[in-house]
């Protein structure tokens, strides 16, 4: 049974609250909107989990080599991505790999896919589905505030240095990964995938939020704090248009 949470935070009176989250490898950004989601009742996306299934069913098809295959594999693929921030789960046909698609060697063909321009248009159709299909929902990645929600409500890059990223991964991994391994999955991918997407510096309209001197609480609310700072910002901008014109253009 998932555990039930009590929804706290930034929401607009409408309800509906969309919150894209990008940033680099290491970034904290899974496991920060992952709490963001629960603090808000909101259903969570995880976009990089979604990749990482395509690596893992193009591999287990022998396909990864061929680019057009991989994307013909993408079109069959039969995916089943949770949305509930209190239960992962990635499904591909009758295959349950949630687990599988962390594992080292998914990390280091992900980019495979993830640079693959035809891959990336069908995974963002799919992304902007499970998006509409939310009332409140958090999405994170590495091309949601630009590409994939450029009009969420609150659009934000979660950013920290080379070394802190380098640090939590290695944390995380629990020190079962080479330091030349770990480079490549943190730097190494975020040089690959820089190649099709920036998310290295934040475009107009998105806040910026630096965890380097951050713990993982200050994150969250750091985070909370932007949200309803960007909310704000669009409930003023919209009384200030009404104000302005109060019955609207008029041809």
């Amino acid at each position: 049974m998932t555990e039930t949470t009590t929804p706290t935070g930034p929401r607009p009176p409408s309800q509906r609250l969309v919150v894209a989250v990008d940033g680099p490898s290491g970034s904290g950004k899974s496991s920060v909107s992952r709490a963001i989601a629960r603090r808000l009742g909101a259903a969570y996306l995880d976009t990089g989990a979604m990749y990482r299934a395509v690596a893992w069913h193009c591999r287990h098809q022998g396909v990864l080599d061929d680019p057009d295959a991989v994307v013909a594999a993408v079109q069959d693929m039969d995916l089943v991505l949770s949305v509930d921030p209190d239960h992962e789960r990635v499904v591909v046909g009758t295959d349950d790999i949630t687990e599988a698609i962390r594992e080292p060697g998914i990390s280091a063909v992900v980019s495979v896919v993830a640079t693959n321009r035809a891959v990336r248009e069908l995974l963002v159709a799919r992304q902007r589905a499970e998006i509409d299909a939310h009332r409140m929902i958090v999405a994170e990645g590495r091309d949601i505030t630009t590409v994939v929600a450029p009009d969420a409500d609150a659009r934000i890059l979660l950013t920290a240095s080379a070394e802190a990223r380098t640090a939590r991964r290695a944390a995380q991994l629990g020190g079962t990964v080479e330091a030349k391994d770990l480079a490549e999955q943190v730097s190494g991918r975020d040089a690959k995938d820089s190649t099709v997407v920036d998310f290295m510096t934040p475009s107009d309209g998105v806040g910026l939020v630096d965890s380097t001197e951050l713990d993982f609480e200050a994150t969250i609310e750091a985070m909370l704090a932007e949200i309803t700072r960007q909310q704000s910002a669009r409930m003023t901008d919209s009384t200030t248009k009404q104000t302005t014109n109060p019955e609207g253009d008029r041809a």
